[in-house]
């Protein structure tokens, strides 16, 4: 008798997220006695803050901890509420904030939300990677439009006007301060590509993950420009809570309830003691701007000891904590040169090609969201690797 013959689904079938895959290659090789230092995936270094996690030391000795509310407990959502008023003088009802297991649920969500099959969504080229994986996952089409230094890696209304020359765009997607970049769109930039969208109909969603991150610049909610737009950001960079899972979104009223709904069947609500201990971080301001300020002193590090080392690197990145960095000098080969470099250098870093499947293989992305110590070692040790010839 013939056996069945069991496949994956065509949907799984996405592209690796190579980040995490340089991250699983550099922990097999600390497995075995290696020393390796870590500026592949853009992790803080510093852990949550301090009241944060004594607020859920608190809640676990209190006993039982049950499901939430789909949107989110009251306090979360009320002190982001809050965070609205003060940071960027903007009202954002309760009702519109929904907390989320980090961001990576806040743009399943968003996805299911606002689009339906075959829809076209604009991203940036480069940009994170998971945008365009988790959309073809949903059977949803990620348009990838290729910018660079000439408008700032960010996208403009004509990108959208010729994007639409070959067929309806239903969404943009666009993250300032950007990964891998750094950088943020300018007031009058970001402004005008949300009317833009406003005015076309096209769903503007707004990844702020890095928000509270900005050495150079303004920092903009999309909010104060529309109330049509969709918001997704996380307590996993300002405020060092990646391992939390814990992130929220503010929705326009039309999208509340289908949110929910899709939230109760997906995920029920978001993890109960990362909203506990999100609720006090949100108050820790201090501690964040203490990790921010070493981000700053890490970001002129590393910018200058790669070019001096031969990388291309224009400027320093606006925001975030990555220096987006051209190997042309060493390699066209992105991925080659990673892993030698990690296996020679002890040094694990991110190919470019994860984040531009064009261009990117003349790029590596470096974070520098550890100790400083750890940036300066980095610098020695691939100055010791170019040396030998990589």
């Amino acid at each position: 008798m013939n056996q069945p013959l069991f496949q994956p689904s065509r949907r799984s079938d996405v592209a690796p997220f190579i980040a995490m895959d340089v991250l699983a290659e550099a922990a097999r090789l600390e497995a075995q006695g290696r020393k390796i230092i870590h500026m592949e995936v853009g992790q803080p270094s510093a852990s949550a803050p301090k009241a944060a996690l004594d607020m859920a030391r608190k809640a676990l000795d209190h006993g039982r901890l049950g499901y939430t509310e789909a949107l989110g407990i009251r306090p979360l959502r009320a002190a982001l509420a809050a965070h609205y008023r003060t940071t960027y003088g903007v009202d954002v009802p309760v009702e519109r904030i929904v907390a989320t297991t980090g961001s990576s649920a806040g743009f399943n969500l968003a996805f299911l939300a606002a689009f339906d099959p075959g829809d076209r969504i604009v991203l940036t080229a480069p940009g994170y990677p998971a945008y365009r994986n988790i959309l073809k996952a949903l059977g949803l089409v990620a348009v990838e439009i290729e910018v660079g230094e000439e408008t700032r890696w960010s996208l403009t209304p004509a990108h959208l006007e010729e994007a639409q020359k070959e067929g309806p765009v239903k969404g943009v997607l666009v993250a300032s301060p950007a990964n891998p970049t750094g950088t943020m769109m300018t007031a009058d930039a970001l402004e005008d590509l949300i009317r833009y969208c406003d005015e076309a109909g096209i769903w503007f969603i707004s990844d702020e993950i890095y928000h509270g991150l900005c050495y150079d610049g303004e920092e903009k909610t999309a909010l104060e420009t529309s109330q049509n737009v969709i918001i997704v950001n996380s307590f996993s960079k300002y405020y060092c809570m990646t391992g939390w899972r814990i992130g929220w979104m503010v929705l326009p009223e039309a999208m509340i309830r289908r949110a929910e709904i899709l939230q109760q069947n997906l995920f029920i609500s978001a993890p109960t003691l990362s909203q506990i201990a999100a609720s006090v971080a949100l108050g820790e301001r201090d501690y964040a701007e203490e990790q921010k300020a070493r981000y700053a002193h890490n970001r002129h590090l590393l910018g200058q000891g790669l070019r001096e080392l031969g990388f291309e690197l224009p400027r320093d990145g606006d925001g975030a904590f990555y220096a987006y960095a051209g190997i042309g000098q060493f390699s066209n080969d992105a991925m080659d040169f990673c892993l030698t470099m990690l296996d020679q250098a002890g040094v694990a870093a991110t190919p470019g090609i994860d984040f531009d499947r064009t261009n990117g293989n003349g790029f590596v992305r470096f974070s520098y969201a550890g100790k400083s110590e750890t940036v300066e070692n980095a610098l020695e040790r691939m100055r010791d690797f170019l040396r030998a010839g990589g």
